[in-house]
């Protein structure tokens, strides 16, 4: 397609049009909100773009008021309400981006309903709050602290969160640390969402009694020592120090200090250095050895330097014969003989889950594993490019839908992975990314998208980035005013002025960046930055790329 033809589509394109007629009264303000953020996507693939819309139509009927007159997140598909593990975390902080108002009431409804002892409910519905479990992934300080920064800084919002999550932090800490590890205990199948997964064989569904304080006495294995949950709150414990400091609190140091703690027993139990994975160590200090996503959830809570991840690349996310899929990833290791890879139920015993693939950025972000998440991106958008339902998981061999449908996760996820990988994504420590890429053709050669139109509103001034093959302009209120090489990423301010490249690609990018009226002879490696100055760039992390391995 004409470049001229798609970026005039994109402009003309009006998301509530597209997104069709709307459901309920509520959904008008939360289109309007959306419309606010100046974010639309073209494609040279017209169902691909048709799947995109499709994505935000069905969002509208996850956001519903609940618990209040406000609009907040529900989980979608069968799960009619707000999950504190999902939902009220990691699909409020993407959400974030585009609809910040009902992340915002998201996060809240949980400090709302917490009880006097501190127990947050894991999920809230229309018949009101359910607290027979924890349910615990993603930190919730992490979504606040990001929602804080992209959106004005309102310290209301952020006092009121911190005084909740203090309180949670005190009850886990009275009544899942029973066995005096530091470490954060697993009661039942549903304290960490695994449904159905062998690491809960042979262990009750529910924590004793449906009492979230309890575990069944006659368990032979109970309490576990749970990596995934005690990596949560090492990481919650971070971003509450953080939180300290903005707010003008004295207890930085005393939050930094046990998240020390909380690593320390997390290494300590939870490690196993000749595997170089994390295990649950039952109640007779056995490892439950189970390879499961919950290396994953480890990670994404900023566990480990980046030698820890690279290690965790090459032995287990980038293999083939482990998490790494046709459709990655898989939520048990596919050499383990339990490894069940249907998705038509709700299974984290193998499918690869939408939960999974949403949490997954942040883990490689965080150690600049940039090239190797576009290897998730990549065959993930072309499993969605086909997608009519957006269920729970997908097949990890044919990447065909799965287990429900209307599934935010699922759908954030595409909303998420475009921005990403071919879109303008606005970051909470102030920078844009302009990515120049755009999805590729995986399944029978057919085409997702050969090129991409995305804009983006950012404190008033329209962005729009036009992606090809042949290169890439990014425009700013309407004029073009960086022209770059494919296969790069750049890094603005909020106000556009250009600070970095990144190499988005495996191989080396060369060619003429253009700024300024001034041509720059750029060639930059996988995962290299390059730092812009008026004189022109200068390697500043050259990091190198981690390849696939097969066993």
């Amino acid at each position: 397609m004409d470049n001229e033809l798609l970026l005039e589509r994109l402009r003309t394109t009006s998301p509530e049009e597209r997104a069709g007629e709307l459901g309920k009264a509520s959904d008008q303000p939360v289109m309007e909100e959306w419309t606010r953020s100046g974010v639309k996507f073209a494609a040279s693939s017209q169902g691909f773009e048709d799947v995109y819309y499709s994505a935000l139509r069905k969002l509208m009927d996850c956001i519903v008021p609940t618990g209040g007159a406000d609009p907040v997140l529900h989980e979608g598909g069968i799960y009619l309400g707000c999950w504190l593990e999902s939902t009220g975390t990691i699909n409020a902080e993407l959400l974030s981006r585009f609809i910040p108002s009902v992340s915002e009431s998201t996060y809240q409804l949980f400090a709302d309903y917490q009880l006097e002892d501190g127990l947050m409910p894991y999920k809230i519905t229309g018949q009101g709050p359910a607290y027979r479990q924890i349910q615990l992934v993603t930190p919730l300080a992490r979504s606040v602290w990001n929602h804080y920064l992209l959106h004005g800084r309102n310290k209301q919002f952020l006092g009121k969160m911190f005084g909740a999550m203090q309180r949670y932090d005190k009850w886990l800490a009275v009544y899942r640390n029973t066995r005096g590890t530091g470490c954060v205990e697993a009661f039942s199948t549903f304290d960490t969402g695994h449904d159905l997964s062998p690491r809960f064989w042979h262990i009750p569904d529910t924590p004793h009694l449906d009492d979230p304080r309890q575990y069944n006495p006659d368990s032979p294995t109970l309490p576990l020592l749970a990596p995934d949950l005690t990596a949560n709150v090492y990481c919650q414990r971070m971003y509450l120090a953080r939180i300290a400091e903005e707010l003008g609190e004295t207890s930085a140091a005393d939050w930094i200090s046990q998240a020390e703690q909380s690593k320390a027993s997390l290494f300590k139990y939870c490690y196993d250095e000749t595997d170089a994975f994390f295990y649950d160590l039952d109640n007779n200090d056995q490892f439950v050895r189970v390879q499961s996503d919950v290396l994953l959830r480890v990670l994404a809570c900023e566990v480990g330097d980046r030698g820890l991840f690279d290690t965790a690349l090459r032995r287990y996310l980038l293999n083939s014969s482990k998490f790494f899929a046709k459709y990655p990833f898989t939520s048990i290791a596919m050499d383990d003989p339990r490894f069940d890879p249907f998705s038509s139920y709700n299974s984290w015993g193998g499918p690869s889950n939408f939960l999974s693939l949403i949490r997954t950025a942040h883990a490689f972000e965080h150690h600049q594993r940039y090239v190797e998440l576009t290897w998730v991106l990549y065959p993930i958008l072309a499993a969605m490019s086909n997608m009519k339902r957006f269920s729970q998981a997908l097949s990890p061999w044919t990447g065909e839908e799965g287990f429900t449908q209307t599934y935010s996760p699922a759908i954030l996820c595409m909303l998420d992975y475009v921005e990403r990988l071919c879109g303008i994504l606005p970051n909470p420590d102030g920078d844009i990314w302009f990515t120049g890429l755009v999805p590729y053709p995986l399944d029978h050669g057919a085409e997702v998208a050969n090129e991409t139109a995305y804009s983006r509103t950012i404190d008033g001034t329209e962005f729009e980035l036009l992606n090809a093959r042949r290169g890439c302009t990014a425009y700013r209120s309407g004029e073009a005013y960086i022209r770059f090489p494919f296969g790069i990423r750049l890094v603005t301010d909020r106000e556009g002025r250009l600070k970095a490249v990144i190499g988005m690609s495996v191989r080396t990018v060369e060619g003429t960046l253009t700024y300024k009226g001034r041509d720059y002879s750029i060639a930059v490696k996988g995962n290299e930055r390059l730092d812009f100055t008026d004189g022109g760039f200068a390697s500043v992390s050259d990091i190198g790329v981690v390849m696939p391995t097969y066993r």
